[in-house]
């Protein structure tokens, strides 16, 4: 909850999340707020420009484009999110098991990702469609197996660093099982990570659905999408050059959010962002600095440090003594001190009274 609020207060993830949230509306509402019929063709109003009956024009059949481009928000949207939650599912469960069901687990999972990481996304969709069947599940599906190594990744890397963590190591000592380490200590720390993750590979995924329905894959015409409104339209670019701006700025506009979404949820959950850790830490030592009010002590240049003392070997007098006779008597009667004499008087004496 801490990286949502430190997300929340950057301008530009509210920005973002402004945007999404009108693509979401879009996606789930887009087909009742359509002025026109998507599908309806009207051949005498082929390839007319923008008017007041259609905003953005229509196409080479007549469809209103505005209409045909919030009704292909939703399968455009819904696809990426479904290629997204397989990826999800099969990525961060293998995740996390690699690294706490042992070296078998751990070595089959890791070659399972690095096989999956090195077929290109497109072919492998192709291949999965020719094979199930041309759909929009099939062609998902085949991209949420693509998917999942990424989220593999991301998720053993952070969970590698959670398990010699101390208080980890501590909860095992104490029995706690699994589950509840990693549901109470594991996840939480994980989350923010997935989070960044998940917005980048929605965008990725966007791109891939709308280069799949380009070339025909996945929905089949005359449904909407905003890859079949791009291939549709190049057909026709010395009647409108205009048009394919249209479905690409909507796919720009959207995958542009994500990555910056993405980059603020990052940066919101780095240290960096922390308060606690960027705060001035008071080094242990130093002297407090004096009131402005204090008037300035002065100090003799020509003191000398004495070092530590004794509290025994030095006696302080009551009181300091006035004349020489005074300081020798001081001096031969102070206590743990056995004066060197010579004819009945202390050498110390006679030194400093000669001397003085």
């Amino acid at each position: 909850m801490r990286t949502l609020r430190r997300t929340w207060r950057l301008p530009s993830a509210r920005i973002s999340l402004g945007v999404l949230a009108l693509v979401a509306l879009l996606a789930v509402a887009g087909g009742a707020l359509a002025p026109h019929d998507p599908l309806a063709q009207h051949p005498v109003d082929m390839l007319h420009g923008p008017s007041a009956a259609h905003p953005l024009g229509t196409d080479y059949l007549g469809r209103d484009v505005l209409s045909r481009l919030l009704a292909g928000t939703g399968s455009s949207i819904v696809g990426a999110l479904e290629a997204v939650g397989a990826a999800m599912l099969l990525g961060i469960v293998p995740g996390i098991a690699s690294v706490w069901l042992g070296r078998t687990v751990e070595w089959t999972a890791q070659r399972a990702a690095d096989t999956l990481m090195i077929m290109p996304f497109t072919v492998f969709a192709i291949a999965v469609v020719g094979a199930l069947g041309n759909g929009m599940h099939q062609a998902m599906l085949a991209l949420g197996v693509l998917f999942a190594p990424l989220y593999f990744r991301v998720t053993r890397a952070a969970a590698l660093g959670l398990k010699q963590a101390q208080y980890v190591e501590a909860a095992e000592l104490m029995g706690a099982s699994r589950w509840w380490i990693l549901r109470t200590h594991v996840w939480g720390k994980i989350l923010p990570t997935v989070a960044v993750t998940t917005a980048q590979a929605v965008g990725q995924a966007l791109l891939v659905v709308a280069s799949l329905t380009f070339l025909g894959l996945g929905v089949q015409p005359p449904a909407p999408t905003w890859g079949g409104m791009l291939a549709s339209d190049l057909g026709y670019l010395a009647q409108q050059p205009w048009a394919p701006l249209i479905p690409g700025a909507a796919i720009m506009v959207t995958v542009g959010a994500l990555n910056i979404l993405a980059d603020a949820v990052r940066d919101s959950g780095t240290a960096a962002g922390d308060p606690r850790v960027t705060a001035p830490v008071p080094v242990v030592g130093t002297a407090a600095p004096a009131p402005a009010s204090a008037a300035p002590t002065a100090v003799d240049p020509t003191a000398v440090d004495p070092g530590p003392v004794a509290p025994d070997s030095v006696t302080i007098p009551d009181q300091v003594p006035e004349k020489e006779g005074e300081l020798a008597e001081s001096v031969a009667s102070s206590p743990g001190r056995a004066p060197r004499t010579t004819n009945g008087h202390s050498e110390e004496v006679e030194q400093r009274v000669t001397t003085g």
